[in-house]
């Protein structure tokens, strides 16, 4: 098989070291590089890794480095193809995404500065949280072009509702298509116009009351989980569509999915990260695709937009 490319992971908490083994575990990439500021954690789960590749077959190597808050440790991500940012606080049962605010765009901004000093030619992929808002932050700090800095949350919320649906109905994962759009988080838009089962509307099969109540529990999908935990957040959804779309990167795939990207004119919404469809290739984000949506729909993502709009100002100065 022919490997290529190199894709480090910054944060090895559990999202981000789930993450680095689903990237190894693909067997597409050369290198596999895991960061963390806790010495001696991310060469301990590189090592434990590395170990596993005779039983589950693949060749990738996964390398481990502690980093400093002044940088000690970066030159490791050196050429790298895609820079998955996962570091930053989870939440814990109560809070809200925007609590995270503060102290994560401290951590992004450190994080971002020095991926733009050792792999300016990466492709960003950011999922700490607030997600929309430190996709924002992490594109001002690195100076990449907007195309390059993409955010996961679009892919995480529809992987919500798609088991939500299947749940309900009893009916195969494979069987169910669904949608998100806009924010990660209170102002997230999922689209049940977009939503099938076999082919057929989801509203033909649901009642809209029964519909809204998926909604609702997807729009509340972190939270619901944060809750039962109460000492983590979720890692297991989040980094299978953070690893997806690094797959979709290194392969060139064009693949369209749902992530948190520049808007610049499309669906009449411009100058703000916001959760739509995307062709993701290797260069990142080729180009954002618009969707019919019903006018409350339509509407919905506007608000989103104005939302969001304001708080990614905010982090400017963050």
């Amino acid at each position: 098989m022919a490997r290529n490319g190199k894709v480090t992971v910054v944060g090895a908490g559990f999202y981000g070291s789930t993450t680095a083994q689903r990237l190894a575990e693909y067997d597409i990439f050369e290198e596999v590089v895991l960061t963390d500021i806790v010495a001696g954690k991310p060469e301990g789960l590189a090592l434990d890794m590395n170990q596993s590749r005779s039983i589950e077959g693949f060749e990738t190597r996964v390398n481990g480095r502690t980093t400093g808050l002044g940088g000690e440790g970066y030159e490791a991500i050196a050429d790298s193809d895609i820079v998955v940012i996962t570091a930053g606080l989870p939440r814990k049962p109560g809070m809200s995404r925007m609590d995270l605010i503060e102290v994560n765009a401290k951590i992004v901004r450190q994080v971002s500065e020095n991926v733009a000093k050792h792999a300016p030619g990466a492709v960003v992929i950011v999922v700490s949280n607030p997600l929309d808002e430190m996709t924002a932050l992490a594109q001002l700090a690195t100076g990449f072009p907007k195309h390059r800095v993409m955010g996961q949350a679009g892919m995480l919320d529809t992987a919500r509702f798609t088991n939500f649906v299947a749940a309900k109905l009893g009916v195969p994962i494979a069987s169910v298509q669904t949608l998100t759009l806009g924010s990660h988080g209170d102002t997230m838009v999922p689209v049940p116009s977009r939503c099938t089962v076999d082919g057929k509307p989801l509203t033909d099969l649901l009642a809209a009351d029964e519909v809204e109540d998926l909604v609702v529990r997807t729009r509340n999908g972190g939270a619901e989980i944060v809750g039962l935990l109460k000492t983590g957040s979720a890692y297991y959804a989040p980094s299978a569509a953070a690893a997806r779309m690094a797959r979709a990167v290194i392969e060139d795939s064009g693949a369209v999915l749902p992530v948190c990207a520049w808007v610049d004119g499309e669906y009449g919404i411009s100058g703000v990260y916001l959760g739509v469809e995307a062709e993701i290739g290797r260069t990142g984000v080729r180009k954002v695709v618009e969707t019919a949506l019903t006018d409350s729909e339509r509407a919905s993502l506007l608000g989103a937009a104005e939302a969001v709009r304001a708080k990614q100002a905010d982090v400017q100065s963050l």
